[in-house]
């Protein structure tokens, strides 16, 4: 007897572990019928189901029950059954129930993506530019909130937040103890830290590598410069209090940002400790590995050619400009 199950998304078959949730399992076909994820957060135990991005159809509910669900459901929270049909992409209605969520998530969501640092690697901007409407049709005054310092390093643009919960499960999860979380219901919810205290534990750095909007914020890298002037590179140190793994952004020879490094879903592959994140900013403190693998659909691709062999170590932005074009040559007379 096996132990998987079948079910079809958008046409195509995959064979899963019972207990898989619609969106993981599309996940593994990978492509586009992969649902939106705001929220869900493979790293984070009980993250999903409040965004409403990932809404699908169960066309079928299984082989036994072929009868399909009433309404669409949320696919990080939805586990899948043998037999089970689903419609993403290629349903109407899922398609329109996602531009009204994305209305929904920009109604006090400020339009400042000239001047945001998530810029170029914000999740809502992606679905905006997917799903969003020409114009919307609330008419009531937004939201506002004054930026508040949440730690020494940390910046909180409540204006900017979706109340995705990732950053109070990063405290939860990663931290000792946590100080801060969702306050106030409904349109008066908001992040916020008990009693005005500062966030300082080690692995507060990673809420805003969690944070799939710009409410979170790093101080050391605001306003410094644009991502996609950037270059990312892999690198790694022994750190006694994470893996050390990380992905450096150098703008000329200067390191700007260290973050983890993330997957093709813009998560987390292994957290990483403040040390690592903000005071480890020159290349001497790190062994360099290549340049990072960049989608090529993502601005920050822009002039990077990871094609290219990296080199051992960068010493100079120079010389690796010589030896990129070099490279370079050497492939086009080949």
């Amino acid at each position: 007897m096996s132990d998987k199950v079948k079910v079809t998304i958008d046409g195509i078959a995959v064979e899963v572990a019972p207990g898989t949730t619609i969106l993981n399992a599309a996940r593994q076909i990978g492509g586009d019928i992969v649902p939106p994820a705001m929220c869900y957060y493979s790293k984070l135990e009980g993250s999903g189901g409040k965004c409403r991005t990932c809404l699908v159809k169960v066309s079928k509910g299984s082989e036994n029950d072929p009868r399909p669900m009433p309404k669409l459901v949320a696919s990080c929270r939805t586990t899948v059954m043998d037999g089970m049909e689903v419609e993403n992409i290629t349903s109407p209605e899922v398609v329109e129930a996602r531009k009204g969520v994305v209305e929904m998530l920009l109604i006090n969501h400020p339009l400042d993506c000239p001047v945001c640092d998530q810029a170029g690697e914000c999740s809502l901007q992606d679905l905006g530019f997917e799903h969003g409407a020409a114009q919307t049709r609330y008419e009531f005054d937004r939201r506002t909130f004054e930026r508040i310092d949440i730690g020494d390093k940390i910046q909180l643009h409540m204006n900017r937040c979706i109340l995705c919960y990732r950053c109070t499960y990063v405290a939860d999860q990663l931290t000792d103890g946590r100080c801060h979380g969702v306050i106030g219901r409904g349109d008066h919810a908001e992040i916020s830290t008990y009693i005005e205290k500062a966030v300082d534990n080690d692995y507060s750095g990673n809420m805003i590598d969690v944070c799939p909007v710009g409410a979170l914020t790093d101080k050391t890298f605001r306003f410094k410069n644009r991502v996609w002037f950037t270059k990312p590179v892999d690198a790694h140190r022994d750190c006694p209090t994470c893996s050390g793994k990380v992905t450096l952004w150098y703008k000329g020879e200067e390191v700007i940002r260290v973050t983890a490094r993330k997957d093709q879903y813009n998560e987390v592959e292994e957290f990483i400790c403040n040390t690592c994140r903000f005071d480890k900013k020159s290349t001497s403190d790190w062994v360099i590995e290549g340049p990072t693998a960049i989608r090529h659909d993502s601005v920050i691709s822009s002039n990077h050619y990871e094609t290219l062999k990296p080199l051992p170590v960068i010493q100079k932005n120079e010389k690796l400009i010589e030896a990129n074009l070099e490279q370079f040559q050497k492939t086009q007379k080949d």
